[in-house]
């Protein structure tokens, strides 16, 4: 179901994760992304997806959210999986024609499938404890920097995040007007891929609509309380980096120096 996907969310908490800097985390998690697809083997892969599972645990969000945020991408592992299926070499495994299933293959389709699970679990970790607020101020402060050749950064952020904590929101009226719609009688599961695209009309219009009726809302709350950008704004909570997020960076520092050692002395000690 729509509702079950949990992108975007926040949910509120004291953990460790959640009182962590939200520049450092971004940063991390950014970091972690890079190294989820620079692993070569299993070994460094398991290294990573262990270092996810520790997130997972320290961020003190209910395993039922991170199950739902697979979910949503489950249609799409899958896919790719039987797709890297028929690529590899080895020993063949299964003929089907003048396709060939073999044992580099299977291992191409468990490695994708771990690093896209993993890729979005991390994810998860961020939206999940980290208010929309707080992404907002860490992603201007990173791109600070941009403001040297006169990019409105504050605006480029601010954009980002309403984006973001909109998704659930969408999600939400997307299901009721599904149901509305299966209320009066529309057949949306049924038929060919032609058949299905033309009943999502009924649903895509009254979404835009409602989309565009928000964005106006919200554009006139901002000019009602006199919203102009960045310039001359001052923070609420200033953002401060502290001892925790120091051994976090030390931490995911040592795990990417493991990643490039393993996958450099593997090879050579398994040939």
């Amino acid at each position: 179901m729509i509702r079950d996907i949990a992108l975007g969310q926040y949910i509120p908490g004291d953990s460790l994760v959640h009182r962590m800097d939200p520049r450092v985390k971004i940063v991390l998690v950014f970091l972690f992304i890079v190294f989820l697809f620079v692993a070569q083997n299993f070994v460094s892969l398991l290294l990573l997806v262990v270092s996810v599972a520790a997130c997972i645990l320290l961020s003190g969000v209910p395993m039922r959210h991170y199950l739902k945020s697979v979910k949503a991408i489950l249609f799409i592992v899958l896919f790719t999986s039987v797709l890297n299926l028929f690529y590899g070499g080895g020993e063949t495994l299964l003929k089907i024609g003048f396709m060939e299933i073999k044992s580099g293959g299977v291992s191409n389709a468990i490695f994708i499938a771990v690093r896209i699970i993993s890729l979005i679990l991390l994810s998860a970790v961020l939206t999940f404890t980290t208010s929309p607020t707080s992404l907002t101020d860490a992603i201007e402060r990173l791109m600070k920097p941009l403001k040297v050749f006169h990019i409105q950064v504050h605006e480029i952020a601010m954009m980002m995040t309403i984006a973001l904590r909109f998704v659930p929101t969408l999600l939400e009226e997307t299901d009721k007007i599904m149901s509305a719609q299966k209320a009066r009688g529309a057949d949306l599961e049924s038929g060919g891929l032609v058949q299905r695209a033309k009943a999502l009309l009924p649903i895509l219009i009254p979404l835009f609509v409602s989309s565009f009726r928000r964005a106006y809302d919200l554009a006139m709350a901002m000019e009602c309380r006199c919203y102009h950008g960045g310039e001359g704004r001052t923070k609420m909570k200033v953002l401060h980096a502290g001892k925790r997020d120091a051994v976090a960076c030390v931490v995911v520092v040592v795990i990417c120096a493991a990643v490039v050692v393993s996958n450099i002395v593997l090879p050579t000690v398994l040939s």
